[in-house]
């Protein structure tokens, strides 16, 4: 059982730094049933075993900008998940503490709440099953359990935090999980042009974005995977582009050939902004990612039914880009929080 907990609330609820991705998206105006299923929620969902509470997000918030949480004292979640970069890191590969990188691109939070499993290949059940995979990974924050607890333990304002949010001063697995995910579940689009649009702003996107939404419904076939407020369905499909070792969803189901090379279906919010693209980050502008699907990737057993060659012509495939162009929501400054472990020596 989950707890629907209204974004209008949670913008009263949290301190000014943390309402900047809060919004609803509930405003009067007639729209069609299919810009109807695309209009955002008024609420998120928390699970009932980790219920939203001003405090815990706001533990969460300390947690995720600070550098304590990784060996080098340099490396945050907020390396990865940079606010100022729609919550990626705008690489086509995660760099943690090995600056050879990690095999994947950082996934934006954008949404997060609504896209469990999480993780390129779906592996993270929930958001809090996520948090210390990163946290321990040796290319990635390299901390183990023990070393991140007692560094908090050290923190006179981490003992405060904890205490704030779950009544006493232990600091524990189970709570810096539930912290951090309490955070990361506030993290949702902003409004952009295609939301004032569909709540009854004509004029909120131009001519050409409007035929681009109907190709986007229509001939391109984009909604088949990415549809719904958050533009995902949060399937996993192989779109017939990647090959070699990784293949995807289907290392975790090595009898399932549907499931080889098949990655999570990401968000399209902010997605001019989030260069570059796939899970790899093998592909570097819209246009080309485009183009891809307008080739119908590679021929396989695998690949996605929907995923077949697309005879979009110029004027269309411009369409779809003005289209998607008006998912971008505002980029608003959001300040990084003074930290304990900005201040650790």
């Amino acid at each position: 059982m989950k707890v629907w907990v209204s974004l209008a609330l949670l913008a009263a609820l949290l301190p000014l730094g943390q309402r900047f991705a809060l919004m609803s998206a509930e405003k009067p105006g007639e729209a069609t049933e299919i810009r109807a299923s695309y209009r955002r929620p008024a609420t998120i969902l928390f699970p009932d075993d980790n219920p939203y509470s001003a405090a815990k997000a706001g533990l969460g918030q300390m947690l995720f900008f600070d550098p304590l949480l990784s060996r080098s004292r340099t490396v945050s979640c907020a390396t990865c998940h940079n606010p100022s970069l729609s919550w990626g890191d705008g690489l086509a590969h995660a760099i943690g503490e090995d600056p050879r990188g990690l095999p994947l691109r950082s996934p934006t939070l954008i949404d997060v709440a609504f896209s469990e499993p999480l993780g390129w290949d779906g592996k993270f059940r929930d958001i809090e099953a996520v948090t210390f995979g990163p946290i321990t990974g040796r290319a990635n924050m390299n901390l183990t359990e023990s070393e991140l607890i007692e560094r908090l333990s050290t923190a006179p304002a981490y003992g405060d935090a904890f205490a704030n949010a779950f009544g006493d001063r232990a600091i524990t697995r189970p709570r810096i999980e539930a912290a951090l995910a309490t955070f990361e579940r506030t993290i949702v689009a902003g409004e952009s042009p295609f939301d004032r649009w569909i709540t009854g702003d004509d004029a909120a996107i131009s001519a050409p974005a409007k035929r681009g939404f109907e190709i986007f419904n229509g001939k391109a076939r984009c909604s088949n995977c990415h549809s719904g407020p958050s533009f995902t369905d949060g399937s996993f499909q192989d779109i017939g582009t990647a090959t070699g070792d990784n293949i995807g969803r289907g290392r975790l189901f090595p009898t399932s050939q549907k499931l080889r090379y098949a990655f999570k279906t990401p968000t399209l919010r902010d997605v001019t902004r989030r260069a570059p693209y796939m899970h790899d980050g093998s592909v570097a502008t819209l246009e080309q990612v485009i183009e891809l699907y307008n080739n119908g990737g590679i021929d396989r057993p695998s690949r996605s039914p929907s995923i077949r060659p697309l005879f979009l012509t110029a004027d269309e495939k411009s369409d779809l880009i003005a289209f998607l162009q008006t998912l971008t929501a505002s980029s608003p400054a959001v300040p990084f929080p003074e930290v304990p472990g900005q201040r650790a020596p």
